[in-house]
């Protein structure tokens, strides 16, 4: 009895020790909180919250449908239709391409005089084209040609990835769902975590967010002023950061967390994929953490690809929306290998009706009747893989601010490997992983960093 009560000692004596020399004073952000792993998921029903009165009404779903017929029928846009029924839009008469070395005046001359060229916009050594005598095929025919030219692709459209809802919500079934409010025991975000949201832009006088936004960019006219004229960039922002705990409005997932408003889709929702490319690019270079991005496209853009590429290498996280089309054609840039894609989920934690499908998928979020801020300093209540995609970004930005050592490739696998299994065992295509959990994420994430978090549970079995 003497030597295992000598050995528990040692072991404790170790175990203090350990903590002393791997975590110095005030390094934890806040108490570690062992959370009860065998408490069940919450599916709320009408959770009753503060939120304003102030809700916009509004038919989105007629919305979308009236956008994708306008751009199928305008001269100015060209359309792919794919075999499963879905379209993928781009600017006719443009072209982007990107050069070895960036081209000479005298080209540039050349190409005004043969196929009436002209430079529209430009980042590093890609550019947009344009050129009324030639329809996009042929743009990119006449510059694939050329020695000096990497590729030449369409300047692809995204559209923004929100659905229909009835509006006037008066419950944020989301966030105990995901269980935010324990993984706020453990942290709630830091002000020097930045998330970046490419997007339509924020309504920069919210009285929800206005405290919460640092400096951001406006692609479409190259200024200071990313100020929202849609509504479905305010919409994801509130989701992120709303101000929370302040009698006004709803809660964000964050609530210390800056958010950088990048505008790069225009006042009716959709933008090319040189804006979003240009966006991302500014995000990294301006200090942004991770990068939302609830929009997309059925066709791969080399030009975002390289962007999204770049921003993985300065260590930012990527988070995409799958889209809304109930469809398994691939979307992007949820695809691509270094971007969360994001499916959404309804109240009964089931795959939502609109949410895309396929490998592709690694998590999924609540995206049915997610209240949120809106604009003009109102509030609305909206649906698609555009509300549950910045759940994710959230989530990422939490276990940065309580673990800022962790590499995003470390933090993606941490959001992966905590999800909350949904539907078939294992991963699936309509779900990924499985639904994000915010205080599982976190907990993992601090347990990782500590090797002796679990110390009681080993004094525990030892007894």
């Amino acid at each position: 009895m003497r030597k295992n009560s000598w050995t528990l000692s040692v072991v404790v004596l170790v175990a203090i020790a350990g903590i002393m020399i791997f975590y110095p004073a005030g390094q934890v952000e806040a108490p570690f909180i062992q959370q009860n792993e065998t408490k069940k998921r919450i599916i709320p029903n009408q959770m009753e919250t503060k939120q304003s009165q102030q809700l916009v009404v509004m038919d989105s779903i007629q919305y979308g449908e009236n956008l994708v017929r306008k751009l199928d029928t305008s001269k100015s846009i060209g359309v792919i239709k794919h075999k499963t029924k879905v379209s993928s839009h781009y600017r006719n008469h443009e072209v982007t391409v990107k050069f070895k070395t960036k081209p000479t005046q005298r080209e540039l001359t050349l190409w005004a005089n043969e196929i009436s060229a002209k430079v529209i916009k430009q980042l590093d050594s890609t550019y947009i084209i344009k050129s009324e005598m030639f329809t996009t095929p042929k743009l990119i025919n006449y510059f694939s040609e050329k020695s000096n030219v990497i590729y030449a692709e369409p300047n692809y459209i995204y559209l923004q990835n929100e659905t229909d809802d009835e509006l006037y919500k008066r419950y944020q079934w989301n966030l105990p769902a995901i269980r935010t409010e324990e993984g706020w025991e453990i942290t709630r975000g830091k002000e020097d975590v930045t998330i970046a949201i490419i997007d339509t832009g924020i309504d920069l006088e919210h009285p929800d967010l206005s405290k919460r936004i640092v400096k951001g960019y406006n692609v479409l006219n190259d200024s200071p002023l990313p100020n929202d004229e849609n509504g479905h960039g305010t919409h994801v922002a509130g989701i992120i950061a709303s101000e929370t705990n302040n009698g006004l409005g709803v809660a964000g997932i964050t609530w210390y967390n800056q958010i950088m408003p990048i505008k790069a889709m225009n006042a009716e929702g959709y933008g090319t994929s040189f804006d979003v490319a240009k966006g991302v690019r500014w995000a990294v270079e301006n200090g942004a953490d991770v990068i939302n991005m609830s929009l997309g496209n059925y066709k791969s853009s080399k030009a975002l690809k390289e962007a999204i590429d770049y921003a993985f290498e300065k260590d930012v996280i990527l988070v995409a929306a799958s889209g809304n089309e109930n469809t398994n054609q691939i979307s992007y840039p949820a695809a691509f290998d270094k971007v969360i894609g994001v499916a959404a989920v309804n109240t009964e934690l089931t795959r939502a009706d609109f949410s895309n499908f396929g490998e592709y998928i690694d998590v999924a979020a609540p995206g049915v009747d997610i209240a949120s801020t809106y604009l003009k300093g109102q509030y609305a209540s909206l649906s698609g893989t555009s509300m549950a995609t910045p759940h994710v970004a959230a989530l990422a930005g939490l276990i940065r601010s309580s673990q800022p050592q962790l590499t995003n490739k470390e933090i993606i696998e941490i959001i992966k490997d905590t999800t909350d299994d949904v539907g078939n065992p294992g991963k699936d295509q309509y779900t990924g992983h499985g639904i994000i959990n915010v205080s599982a994420a976190l907990k993992y994430a601090n347990e990782k960093d500590r090797p002796f978090a679990k110390v009681k549970e080993w004094i525990k079995n030892i007894k």
